[in-house]
């Protein structure tokens, strides 16, 4: 595909839509948009431009000159991703941030919804759904910093998608600047509909390659008054594993479920400085929150998990501390970075059930290939976060054995009925890894959705997969 390039009469033109103050391309202002959260740094590349917008019609004037200059446009959030989808590749082009459309519109408490855009930060929406005696359910675990659109672009998940699902559950309706520049808006505040394609699904999770989201119409659900989180801790992690489904076999729907090993447990404890239950004594956690109609409920479901826990042999099963639990189980990536720079950092899915089976293969390749990690999941819905370590591999060997790791992983994964990503997406990263495992009608299907919405290819293009 050949793409033009910027020209200063295209700037000057931009200018005129959003405003000077909000077209740049100081040097120092690119830097921070040639990147996200990522560690591998051939990915990195500055834009030729960032325009921020600030209302949807000045999205759609954007995507109009952009497709009919083929200048190619990445939609970006606040940066916390992990592929690298929402930053330039060797296409250049023009990086469109909704940091400026950061505004919630409409709270409804009685009907239980919001209506937001898309540069609000999670936890801010949480917030205000909270005061409203709401909870707004999606809970990735980047929440105090990502934006709400970025969550819907990828459909991002988190610890409480075990009960509520991801991103794209939480979501009624959104509207969307399509690559041609046409305002759209799909799905709606309904029960049910058998009104032709859920288009608001292909959008959702399609990480801004087939359309903007400018609006987002936002489920709302009562807050749980009664809540308890229990540490449960056991001898060895398929013990703990044994939990995803002994609990739901005995009717009890955990609203999060995450597994920590005990090699976790001690990068953590360091990093912190914090001493962490049955570290030294070789313990794998299982934090399981629950949430009950009423006291007494809460402490029947309590009572019955503490029985459940014991019998898959676990060590000891206690009410732990909320925000130092917690806090622990959000503090892995920073500490196992602190403890061992990361060369590559995974995030595969399987069913629920296989996981156990997945960590005793990737325990194999791992030794098989001379590659050491360490990871955490959301255990509850099969989603597994791999840190792989640059650790017992010279420098020169890194990329060949990051590879060779990732492509047996991959097929261990695929075997167990899983995919290469659960909730970070494909972006740059993983699109060589989609094309090897993922079913080829499938793909190409996704290829021929991508050719109807965007024509010119213009709308982030070279993410999850090449034209």
């Amino acid at each position: 595909m050949s793409y033009g390039r910027i020209t200063p009469e295209n700037i000057a033109e931009l200018q005129g839509i959003v405003g000077e103050k909000y077209v740049w391309t100081d040097v120092d202002k690119l830097i921070p948009y040639e990147k996200d959260e990522g560690v591998e740094r051939e990915y990195f590349r500055r834009p030729d431009a960032v325009v921020l917008p600030e209302t949807v019609e000045q999205v759609a004037e954007v995507l109009k000159l952009a497709n009919r200059e083929r200048i190619p446009v990445v939609p970006r959030g606040a940066g916390t991703g992990l592929e690298f989808g929402a930053v330039v590749n060797e296409y250049g082009g023009i990086v469109l941030s909704t940091e400026r459309m950061n505004r919630i519109l409409e709270l409804n408490a009685d009907a239980m919804y919001m209506v937001v855009e898309p540069g609000v930060i999670t936890a801010e929406l949480q917030k205000e759904a909270k005061a409203q005696g709401l909870l707004y359910a999606g809970d990735p675990c980047s929440g105090d910093s990502c934006f709400i659109g970025g969550n819907a672009a990828t459909n991002a998940g988190g610890n409480r998608a075990v009960k509520y699902g991801t991103t794209r559950d939480q979501i009624y309706s959104i509207e969307v600047v399509t690559p041609t520049g046409e305002i759209a808006h799909f799905g709606g505040r309904l029960k049910k509909t058998a009104s032709g394609y859920p288009l608001e699904d292909i959008i959702i999770g399609s990480e801004g390659t087939l359309g903007i989201i400018t609006k987002l119409t936002l489920k709302l659900v009562p807050l749980p008054k009664y809540t308890a989180d229990i540490l449960a801790v056991f001898p060895t992690v398929d013990q703990a594993l044994s939990l995803v489904t002994a609990l739901p076999r005995a009717g009890i729907q955990a609203t999060c479920l995450e597994c920590m090993d005990n090699d976790v447990i001690r990068v953590v404890e360091a990093y912190l400085d914090e001493k962490q239950p049955y570290a030294d004594e070789g313990g794998n956690y299982m934090i399981i929150q629950l949430d009950g109609k009423s006291e007494d409920d809460l402490d029947d479901i309590c009572i019955a998990v503490d029985d459940i826990c014991r019998a898959q042999g676990a060590l000891e099963v206690f009410v732990a501390d909320a925000a130092k639990v917690w806090n622990a189980r959000k503090a892995f990536t920073e500490a196992s970075a602190a403890e061992c720079p990361v060369a590559a950092m995974e995030d595969f899915v399987v069913p629920p059930d296989r996981l156990a089976d997945l960590l005793d293969q990737l325990a194999v390749i791992g030794k098989n290939v001379g590659v050491c990690f360490r990871g955490v999941s959301h255990a509850g819905d099969g989603n597994l976060h791999l840190d792989v370590l640059r650790r017992g591999f010279a420098p020169d060997e890194e990329e060949a054995k990051i590879a060779a790791f990732e492509d047996a992983a991959c097929a261990a994964v695929y075997g167990l009925g899983g995919a290469v990503s659960g909730e970070h997406g494909i972006g740059q990263k993983r699109k060589a890894l989609l094309a090897k495992y993922a079913d080829p009608v499938a793909l190409e299907l996704m290829k021929a959705v991508k050719k109807a919405f965007d024509p010119n290819l213009i709308l982030n293009p070279g993410k999850i997969f090449d034209i």
